[in-house]
């Protein structure tokens, strides 16, 4: 099967590839891409690669011969880097991501944004929709937690991923973040996958409760295929059957897509586990396995937090994980990941 993207205006490229099939291959899909491009898949000319390539309206044409061909790692042998605000998700330095699970007041995000800066975050995580198991519990605070994010990051420098959960609230969550997280019920949510993979936003694809990992890097393809290859995985784990646990967080499998795909992967240790006195232990074990970064839960109470207190860290643990990182990083020959030109503690 061929995968063909247009040039940006070329209105005429799908007649343009109907001609040239002489009745001889099938146009299976079209759909839109970034920067005004559309992309085609067409089955049964695979020996046309370089005659549909050459079209006038064709910016590119290749074969896709596994269920995700852009992703893996032998595409990109180095792997591949996303920016998130002014750092760089993937390569030599190891992100610190840390925030509340759900935005609750600014009060509380500005609590937890200061105590993110003092210990080296460069991102500031927080839910303002919340998809939660029970319909009676706390669902976000919706446009509002959105508008908080974006007050919070103008004045801490924090850049902000949020999670989107329906292809309607895409360019309006987009607006508010600087990178959009694709959570991990919706994982398989195809048409959500396709919206985010048709802007120009980076997007934090979590991995389902029960995927694996072929089927998540498929997942991640439906976003790449549509030409927004600023993809970041996050294994946040998986479905076990030990009933102490929350989940299985699955640190071979993280090892394991370092070598199956050039995506940068990130690690959620606080849905990993679901207690909070786990974190640190597995935060340094996610660094260890060759993980790019973690995405750490916080809370100023969380005795009191609306959602997910029992995994969330204080304010002071996270600070204390930090310390414990940076040696550890040194020693894996990394470096932890600052924001420049910042200072450490945020000014009130």
């Amino acid at each position: 099967m061929l995968l063909i993207s247009s040039k940006p205006g070329h209105e005429q490229v799908e007649s343009d590839l109907r001609r040239n099939l002489d009745g001889r291959g099938r146009l299976l899909q079209s759909f839109a891409m970034t920067a005004g491009r559309r992309g085609f898949l067409v089955d049964g000319v695979d020996d046309r690669l370089d005659r549909l390539a050459a079209l006038p309206s064709v910016a590119a044409a290749r074969l896709v011969t596994a269920p995700y061909s852009l992703v893996k790692r032998e595409e990109r042998p180095a792997g591949s880097t996303v920016a998130f605000g002014p750092s760089q998700i993937g390569g030599r330095d190891f992100v610190l991501l840390a925030g509340p699970c759900g935005v609750e007041s600014r009060g509380q995000l500005d609590e937890v944004a200061d105590a993110a800066l003092r210990a080296g975050a460069v991102g500031l995580r927080g839910g303002a929709f919340k998809p939660r198991t029970s319909p009676y519990l706390f669902q976000g605070l919706g446009l509002e937690g959105l508008r908080l994010l974006a007050e919070v990051r103008e004045r801490t420098g924090l850049p902000v991923v949020t999670e989107v959960m329906t292809p309607e609230d895409v360019d309006l969550v987009a607006e508010h973040a600087d990178m959009l997280q694709i959570g991990s019920r919706n994982v398989q949510n195809f048409r959500l996958l396709e919206a985010v993979g048709s802007i120009d936003r980076p997007v934090l694809l979590k991995r389902g409760m029960m995927s694996t990992l072929d089927e998540y890097l498929a997942a991640a393809e439906y976003i790449y295929m549509r030409g927004n290859e600023k993809v970041v995985l996050c294994e946040r784990g998986i479905r076990g059957f030990e009933p102490r646990l929350r989940n299985t967080l699955d640190l071979a499998g993280v090892a394991l897509l370092k070598r199956l795909t050039h995506l940068p992967v990130l690690v959620d240790p606080s849905h990993g586990t679901g207690l909070s006195e786990l974190v640190p232990d597995l935060a340094r074990a996610a660094l260890a396995v060759g993980a790019d970064g973690v995405l750490i839960e916080v809370h100023p109470r969380p005795e009191v937090a609306l959602s997910d207190g029992r995994q969330s860290l204080t304010p002071a643990a996270l600070e204390e994980l930090a310390r414990s990182l940076a040696p550890l990083a040194r020693a894996l020959g990394r470096d932890l990941a600052r924001l420049p030109g910042r200072q450490a503690e945020a000014s009130v």
